[in-house]
């Protein structure tokens, strides 16, 4: 059934809205993935502050047409059915995401994605993104990193003190 011109404004508007918040944008191809499949993506990815988006490619090109940003982007690999995971607070999480549920799933196939400049990525640098730590992983680790030379001292301080009181308990037993 075709979608009437009022359904299509409206698709882009709503894209174009997300587009334009958009931290990264991964598009996937999803032949082959039942409804309960994407339904069960649509839910971990809303755990996640992802959106996922199906649309038509021929609307993505003219909301990637009207964005200033996205006015100069390649569009080649807008080819098949793709939805579209959209992130406006983390770069990192539509990759994680879809990438997570593509190893349970191999009817969903990465095929790149679109960075908040307006610059494309391939599959291979979408999969590679995916499997960077979280972001309060890393800052944890930063942390922990930071911490450390405290850590060293404080060991090497009382390790003299525990000596000096071992010292003193075997005089004092003698």
């Amino acid at each position: 059934m075709a979608i009437s011109r009022d359904k299509k404004n409206t698709l882009v508007a709503e894209f174009s809205e997300l587009l334009a918040g958009a931290k990264s944008t991964v598009f996937a191809a999803y032949n082959g993935l039942s409804v309960d499949d994407l339904q069960h993506l649509r839910a971990a990815a809303r755990a996640e502050g992802v959106t996922i988006k199906v649309i038509k490619n021929r609307l993505v090109r003219v909301v990637l047409a009207e964005n200033v940003t996205y006015k100069a982007t390649d569009t080649s690999a807008l080819n098949g059915q793709l939805l579209y995971a959209i992130s406006d607070s983390d770069e990192v999480a539509p990759a994680k995401v879809l990438d997570t549920f593509a190893k349970t799933n191999p009817a969903l196939v990465i095929a790149g994605a679109f960075s908040g400049d307006g610059s494309v990525m391939t599959a291979d640098e979408v999969k590679a993104l995916a499997s960077l730590p979280s972001k309060s992983q890393l800052i944890a680790e930063v942390i922990a990193q930071l911490l450390s030379p405290v850590h060293d001292v404080t060991n090497a301080l009382s390790g003299n003190l525990h000596a000096l009181l071992d010292g003193v308990s075997a005089k004092a037993t003698n």
